[in-house]
C-alpha cells in the first residue's frame, strides 16, 4: 500500500498572538476527502493549550490542500484544536466562526484579505544596511531593481506554492518599506479565507526557511518613520454586491462604528504601535470612515461609489490578526 506525508498544521496557545506549530503522519493509502484523515493528538503543554498532568490535546482536520513543498500525493491538513474529550479547546477561534458562518449563510459573505508580512534576517529588515538604515520610504512599493526590492525570490515561489496548493492567492506586490510584502487571498467564503490564510502563512514561514529568513507579522516591525503592516479585510455580502448596495455598505459602516472597540480587541496584537493616525492609518481612538480614504478606519473604493455596490475595506485589523476571529466579528457586526 502506497504511503503519503500529511503534513498537520494547527494555531496554538500562545499569547498575546497565536502561532502555526506543525508535525508530520505517515498515511496508509491515498487521501480522497477530509474522512480519510485520521484525528490526531499533540503534547499541548508544550504549546500552552494544557497542563503536564493533563497534556493531551486532539487535532481534528477540518480542511486539505495538496503539499506544494513535498509534491506527489503528499498533503496540508488544517485543524482545529479539541481537548482530550473532543470538545472545543479554549484557544479554537474557528469552531466560533463556523457557527456564524451557518448562522448567516443566506448573506453570503465573501473577503480577501490583504496580508503584509517583513522579512528579517536576524535583526534587521531583509535588504536595510547592518546597523543602519536604507533611503526613506517612497520608492520601495511596487518597485523594481536590486537597489529597491528584497526577497523577491522567496515571494515567487511562495506564490507558486500557494497556487499549486489551490489557495485563492490573487496576487501580490512589494510594500512601502523595503524587505516588506504583501499578498492577497479571496474573494471566498468565510472560512475558506481564514483556512487559507494560515496555511498560506504557514507556506510562507517554510519557504523563507530554505533562504535563512524569516517572516514577521509584527504590526510595526520598525519603530519610526516606516509603515507598520496590516491585514486590510476587504467584506461583502450579497446586500453589498447587488443593485442599491452602496446604502447596505453605509449602513455596515455606521454599524462597525458603533462595536469599534471590540472589533481593536479582536483586530491584533500591538495594533496601536501602528494605528497611530499617521502612514495610512486613522488613531486605534478614533473610527471614521470615507471614500478613497486611506487614512480612514473603513475605505469604500471609488469604484465602489461609482457603481453603487460592491464591498467595503476594513483598514484597521494588524498583520498578526487571527482571520477567524476578524471575520466571524465582521459577520456579525454587518449582518445582524
Amino acid at each position: 500500500m502506497s504511503k503519503i506525508k500529511a503534513e498537520y498544521i494547527w494555531i496554538d496557545g500562545h499569547k498575546p498572538t497565536a502561532k502555526l506549530r506543525s508535525k508530520t503522519k505517515v498515511i496508509d493509502g491515498l487521501v480522497n476527502q477530509l474522512e480519510d484523515i485520521p484525528i490526531w493528538g499533540f503534547d499541548g503543554s508544550s504549546t500552552m493549550q494544557a497542563i503536564g498532568k493533563d497534556s493531551d490535546c486532539m487535532l481534528k482536520p477540518v480542511y486539505f490542500v495538496p503539499d506544494p513543498i513535498r509534491g506527489n500525493d503528499n498533503i496540508l491538513v488544517m485543524n482545529e484544536v479539541c481537548s482530550s474529550d473532543g470538545s472545543v479547546h479554549e484557544s479554537n477561534t474557528r469552531a466560533h466562526l463556523v457557527k456564524v458562518a451557518e448562522t448567516y449563510k443566506d448573506h453570503e459573505p465573501w473577503f480577501g484579505i490583504e496580508q503584509e508580512y517583513t522579512f528579517f534576517v536576524g535583526r534587521s529588515p531583509l535588504g536595510w544596511p547592518e546597523g543602519g538604515y536604507p533611503a526613506p520610504q517612497g520608492p520601495f512599493y511596487c518597485g523594481v531593481g536590486a537597489d529597491e526590492v528584497f526577497g523577491r525570490d522567496i515571494v515567487e515561489e511562495h506564490l507558486d506554492a500557494c497556487l499549486d496548493a489551490g489557495i485563492a492567492l490573487s496576487g501580490i506586490n512589494a510594500e512601502v518599506m523595503p524587505g516588506q510584502w504583501e499578498f492577497q487571498i479571496g474573494p471566498v467564503g468565510a472560512t475558506d479565507a481564514a483556512d487559507q490564510l494560515w496555511l498560506a502563512r504557514w507556506l510562507l514561514y517554510r519557504i523563507a526557511e530554505e533562504y535563512g529568513v524569516n517572516a514577521t507579522l509584527h504590526p510595526k516591525p520598525v519603530a519610526g518613520d516606516w509603515n507598520g503592516a496590516g491585514a486590510h479585510t476587504n467584506f461583502s455580502t450579497k446586500a453589498m454586491r447587488e443593485t442599491g448596495g452602496m446604502k447596505v455598505i453605509e449602513a455596515a459602516c455606521e454599524a462597525l462604528g458603533k462595536k469599534h472597540e471590540e472589533h481593536i480587541a479582536v483586530y491584533g496584537a500591538h495594533n496601536e504601535e501602528r494605528l497611530t493616525g499617521l502612514h495610512e492609518t486613522c488613531s486605534i481612538h478614533e473610527f471614521r470612515y470615507g471614500v478613497s480614504d486611506r487614512g480612514a478606519s473603513i475605505r469604500i473604493p471609488m469604484a465602489i461609489v461609482n457603481d453603487g455596490h460592491g464591498y467595503l475595506e476594513d483598514r484597521r485589523p494588524a498583520a498578526n490578526m487571527d482571520p477567524y476571529q476578524v471575520c466571524a466579528a465582521l459577520i456579525e457586526t454587518c449582518c445582524a
